[in-house]
């Protein structure tokens, strides 16, 4: 059969292949068509979108044409204005120009007539003076001697007179000048004072509390009082502790250190020397506290740290009872505004004031006046010149080298003349109670003095290794009788010597 035969399926693909071929061919042509097509519009498309575009080109150079023309135009009239203006302005100038030449040749014909007047008037005073001589048979110098000597004799009276009046005018301005401005820095100024006392008093929570701080038969409060150097008065006053001292930093020292031993709760010998002497670190710590805010409350950043802790130590330094830093920072406010009225260097006046009495923080462990102890520190710390000539001479120990000198020494006699601000009688009483401890300091083997019961006692420490208990008796002698040869005190003094043998070893 013919679908056997193999012939007729080769003819059969072949026939099936060309067929697929013209029917391929055909699918292409149709699509070729339409990519023509497609080509065609956007070709047409863009040359739509192109004549668009030169158009709006077109319109707009157009316009920047038209713009650019009216601009010419504009410019053009502004620079012929301008022109105009220029042109009027050269016939100005040269009309001045023109009257400048008048006026010049004017001048140099009254210059030619003064000149000539002038030597016609040499001349007549020549003929003058000639004949002035002639007559009074005197030279022109011992006629002008002569006429200046009669004047001289007959306004002497008067010109003394006025003289004396106007430095009595001048004299009263400046007094006047300088109350006002004293009186307003004074009125700009107010602080409030509290006078310092000698005893501070400790609120206690329990009166309890008041047989631990004793301790057994007084061991407790004995080395309280031998540690701190003050005063503790337990009465029968319930819920309070008084310390007692003429020194603010003992004081402060003491009542720190009863305040950490009733909240630590163990109060005896070990813990108090322990304590003690946290609470001296805690002073020190609060000096610099103190130093730095009084700095900053005068506008001074600049001061060394150690300035600024001895400052911080005036703190607790009195004056006639006024309290020193409070003084300082006082007389600096005063000094900043008088400075400000009277144009001096402000900053120079403030530091001035500030550390006028910078020499009062070493006077008690260092011999001297204060003044000159408070120069050798600020040189010492590289303070400037300037600063320390105009705190030298507030007490006119050193003479006024600078206007600024002088108003430091008005802010600091204003300040301690203040009603209420001191009390001389206290300052007295300390000053008798500091030389007290001096001369029990004087004497070889002490180790601690303190003043206590208002200057009725004088309690001296001595080292047991270089005293003995008869070399005790007979210090206690000596200090009594050299008080009584170098002071004055109502009553009489207790002199306590107490030597306390220790024997400390470790077992390792």
């Amino acid at each position: 059969m013919i679908y056997q035969n193999p012939i007729f399926w080769v003819i059969l693909v072949l026939v099936g292949a060309v067929i697929g071929y013209f029917i391929r061919q055909l699918i292409v042509a149709r699509k070729l068509d339409s990519v023509e097509g497609k080509i065609k519009k956007q070709a047409e498309d863009s040359k739509t979108k192109a004549n668009e575009l030169i158009l709006e080109a077109q319109e707009k150079a157009t316009s920047l044409l038209e713009e650019s023309k009216k601009a010419e135009r504009e410019q053009k009239l502004q620079l012929a204005r301008l022109e105009e203006r220029l042109v009027k302005k050269e016939e100005t100038l040269e009309k001045q120009w023109a009257d400048l030449k008048k006026e010049q040749e004017t001048i140099k014909t009254d210059i030619e007539k003064i000149n000539s007047a002038k030597i016609q008037i040499g001349e007549l005073k020549e003929r003058i003076n000639s004949e002035l001589e002639k007559i009074s048979k005197l030279s022109e110098s011992e006629a002008k001697d002569k006429l200046l000597k009669e004047i001289e004799e007959k306004y002497k009276q008067d010109l003394a007179q006025s003289v004396q009046r106007l430095l009595k005018e001048q004299k009263e301005e400046i007094e006047r000048r300088g109350m006002d401005i004293m009186t307003t820095a004074m009125q700009r100024l107010s602080r409030s004072y509290v006078s310092e006392v000698t005893t501070t008093v400790f609120n206690l929570d329990d009166d309890e509390l008041k047989g631990k701080i004793i301790g057994r038969e007084g061991r407790n409060i004995r080395a309280l009082e031998r540690a701190t150097g003050v005063e503790f008065i337990i009465d029968e006053t319930p819920g309070s502790v008084i310390v007692s001292s003429f020194d603010p930093v003992r004081r402060e020292v003491a009542r720190l250190t009863l305040e950490k031993l009733i909240k630590d709760g163990r109060i005896q010998p070990a813990k108090i020397e322990e304590k003690v002497e946290e609470s001296k670190q805690e002073v020190s710590k609060k000096m610099i506290e103190k130093g730095e805010a009084a700095a900053y409350e005068i506008g001074i950043y600049n001061l060394p740290k150690e300035i600024i802790q001895l400052l911080g130590r005036l703190y607790f330094r009195t004056s006639y009872g006024q309290n020193v830093l409070e003084h300082s920072v006082e007389s600096a406010h005063l000094a900043g505004m008088i400075a400000t009225e009277l144009g001096l260097n402000i900053e120079t006046v403030k530091m001035g004031a500030l550390l006028h009495d910078i020499g009062k923080a070493i006077d008690q462990e260092v011999g001297g006046k204060h003044v000159e102890l408070g120069q050798k520190i600020l040189k010492k710390f590289g303070i400037k010149d300037e600063v320390i000539r105009a705190m030298e001479a507030h007490h006119e120990e050193f003479p006024f080298s600078t206007p600024e000198s002088y108003v430091v020494a008005a802010a600091e006699a204003v300040s301690a003349a203040r009603p209420g601000a001191r009390r001389d009688t206290i300052e007295n009483y300390l000053k008798r109670l500091e030389n007290l401890e001096k001369i029990a300091m004087e004497f070889e083997g002490i180790k601690n003095a303190y003043a206590i019961s208002a200057g009725r006692e004088l309690r001296v420490f001595v080292a047991p290794e270089k005293i003995d208990d008869f070399g005790a008796l007979n210090l206690a002698r000596d200090i009594a009788a050299k008080i009584q040869s170098e002071l004055k005190y109502p009553g009489e003094i207790k002199v306590a010597v107490i030597r306390e043998m220790r024997a400390v070893e470790y077992a390792r």
